[in-house]
């Protein structure tokens, strides 16, 4: 097993123990602390059809962006049984709602694996969500399809990542803002792992890039306060705003952004979880606002015309398409491949056949490393225009391959503060 694909990155205690608990009852692939075997995969694959469990947020902070996640699976669920569905056998889709709770995310995925006994779950947005249902899934043998942009520093082989890790989408934010001559920063971010995380990877390349960071705030996840925050950002006046705020506390940040005489030609934002979907939402015109992703609606080719045209045919012509409900489309559709090739459900014959494995996505072809199990993705950054959507600005022409750990540069050290 290789290094990057043995290391973990750690959650927080109290996640990390509650997911312990929960996951304690076992699965198809772990043993008991005694070294006992491990369970039977209850994976029923005898009849025409497989059961994938879909887990995303219905309710909560986080439904305002993985709402559209949802439709995306189960729009590609539609579309693979259409076609036959995998290794001839329809997919079932078994809902849950993760509720924007991490503890709730790890019960469901372990609702899913051992009493619902899916073949693999899909979903989550947060990394508190993902850090919850990994030693969950983990435990049971399972697999878990996890389709946002993160903060890197993770490898499992029970996950497979198709949203971007931070050498796709917070580096090349990065070089474009250096680009532009940006000398100061501001970060704002939600108070949990994710932008923490992309917060010290971002100050370290800022000090590389020679760029000064002139602010750092959090508010929880579920606030939408930011006027004190946003009342530093008026003082401190940065060239540029990073923002790694989440949900719907999005809306708060920019009211207060707006209401506090910021905008676009002062102290522009980059965010990294602004979509599609998000911007119409935020109650002021963000025209003119940056966002850093690996898929706009905007991207030009066949196979995102064709998967506009699908989806605004199944939930109507006025639903936008985004970045990480694109990388939960490509997600299902990229684990028929690996099915049909290793010619099984089981999870050690997936693995084994995962590496190389392609789909011809709306964002480009990606293709799957069977090392990190995370995909190759193309860095865009857009720029929001009058209509909501994004003018891309500027791209890095072919997908970056992944590197979760940032084991290609020099400049990142994971144990600085």
């Amino acid at each position: 097993m290789s290094k990057s694909r043995a290391r973990l990155a750690t959650s927080s205690a109290s996640i990390l123990a509650a997911a312990l608990v929960l996951s304690s009852c076992g699965g198809s692939k772990s043993a008991d602390d005694e070294g006992s075997p491990a369970a039977e995969s209850c994976v029923d694959t005898s009849g025409d059809t497989i059961k994938l469990g879909f887990l995303n947020s219905t309710s909560g902070a986080m439904a305002i962006s993985e709402q559209t996640v949802r439709d995306s699976l189960l729009l590609a669920a539609e579309e693979i049984n259409a076609d036959g569905g995998i290794l001839g056998k329809k997919i079932e889709p078994v809902e849950e709602d993760g509720a924007s709770d991490p503890a709730v995310f790890a019960e469901k995925a372990q609702k899913l694996l051992t009493s619902d006994c899916v073949a693999a779950v899909f979903g989550g947005w947060t990394s508190a969500s993902r850090k919850a249902m990994l030693p969950v899934v983990e435990g049971a043998g399972g697999l878990l399809f996890y389709p946002v942009q993160y903060e890197g520093l993770e490898a499992s082989e029970n996950i497979y990542y198709t949203g971007a890790t931070t050498n796709q989408q917070i580096i090349p934010a990065m070089d474009f803002l250096a680009s532009e001559g940006a000398k100061t920063l501001f970060l704002a971010g939600s108070d949990y792992v994710f932008p923490r995380t992309a917060n010290k990877i971002i100050k370290q390349y800022a000090a590389e890039l020679g760029i000064e960071i002139v602010g750092e705030e959090y508010v929880p996840l579920d606030s939408d306060d930011w006027s004190t925050q946003v009342a530093k950002i008026v003082d401190a006046k940065p060239d540029f705003v990073f923002n790694t705020i989440n949900g719907s506390s999005n809306v708060g940040f920019i009211k207060a952004y707006y209401e506090q005489g910021l905008g676009p030609d002062s102290s522009p934002i980059i965010s990294v979880s602004i979509a599609e979907e998000e911007a119409p939402a935020m109650g002021k015109d963000v025209t003119g606002q940056y966002a850093a992703w690996n898929y706009f609606q905007s991207v030009e080719s066949p196979a995102n015309t064709a998967f506009i045209e699908a989806f605004q045919a199944e939930y109507g012509a006025d639903r936008p398409t985004s970045d990480p409900m694109e990388a939960a489309y490509t997600s299902l559709h990229l684990y028929k491949n690996i099915v049909e090739k290793a010619e099984s459900f089981d999870v050690d014959d997936i693995n084994a056949a995962s590496d190389g494995v392609s789909f011809d996505a709306p964002e480009g072809t990606v293709t799957i490393d069977g090392d990190n199990h995370h995909i190759a993705k193309t860095g865009l950054i857009g720029k929001i225009n009058a209509d909501n959507q994004f003018d891309v600005v500027w791209s890095s022409e072919e997908p970056i391959e992944p590197d979760p750990f940032l084991e290609g540069y020099d400049w990142w050290d994971p144990n600085a503060e």
